[in-house]
């Protein structure tokens, strides 16, 4: 699945939001200086942020399909893993994780990190949490056993966002603390909305994990009954987004 996002790039660009514009000032704040390491940069989303509040960005992504796209969009990359990524002795204010650090092993990551942090530097890794209407949600959730009853996504009842990421955060911040050199990681959290339409939402639908490999036939039922169920709540909704973050600074 990690190497899945890449299938289709100009979708996958389109279609994800962009991180809270307090989130980004938030981070340059912490950060010593404005030079960042931005981990599984993808198509260089949260990159650009930076880059326009005048940071100066370095993308390391492991799918070269995602990095050509950022590339395009003004964003340097470099194609590697994190923990594999050579950092030729470069080091760096912040490095920065969007949607991503998930994919990054907790503790090998923040050790890494480490690393290439100069003293005093920020780790800061974020995501979005987010839930669609509880009708659109158990329509995808039915659709998708059906068309996928083998994938791990389809055991058991789909359980709440916000208690996946804040296990998820709970990760980031125990691998921050086994991998020493930290302070104690503090938690960030940034409430925002945004309305989504029907297409709009089926436009999103297929760049998310679960949807990323399945055949055409598999993901044209699953749109069609998403679709049917956005079409029955009034044809939109609002998507109420938390974006979480886990920062942590390197001792000095």
């Amino acid at each position: 699945m990690a190497e899945s996002f890449g299938a289709d790039t100009e979708r996958y660009d389109r279609t994800r939001p962009e991180y809270p514009d307090a989130l980004v000032r938030r981070i340059i704040a912490a950060a010593p200086g404005p030079d960042l390491v931005d981990v599984g940069c993808g198509t260089g989303i949260e990159a650009r942020q930076f880059l326009a509040a005048g940071c100066t960005v370095l993308g390391v992504e492991p799918d070269a399909r995602m990095a050509e796209f950022a590339r395009r969009t003004g964003v340097e990359v470099e194609v590697a893993t994190f923990e594999d990524w050579d950092a030729a002795g470069r080091t760096f204010d912040a490095v920065v994780a969007g949607q991503s650090w998930h994919w990054v092993d907790p503790v090998a990551g923040a050790a890494k990190a480490a690393r290439v942090l100069r003293p005093g530097g920020l780790l800061a890794v974020f995501a979005h949490a987010y839930a669609p209407p509880p009708s659109v949600a158990e329509a995808f959730a039915t659709v998708f056993r059906k068309v996928a009853p083998d994938s791990p996504l389809s055991a058991g009842p789909p359980r709440p966002a916000q208690d996946v990421y804040q296990a998820m955060f709970d990760t980031f911040s125990d691998g921050i603390r086994d991998a020493a050199g930290f302070g104690e990681p503090e938690r960030w959290r940034f409430d925002w909305e945004r309305h989504y339409r029907r297409d709009d939402w089926l436009d999103l639908l297929p760049t998310t994990g679960a949807l990323t490999r399945l055949p055409p036939d598999r993901l044209a039922e699953v749109l069609e009954s998403v679709g049917a169920a956005i079409d029955a709540i009034g044809g939109g909704f609002t998507m109420t987004y938390t974006t979480m973050a886990t920062a942590a600074t390197l001792n000095t």
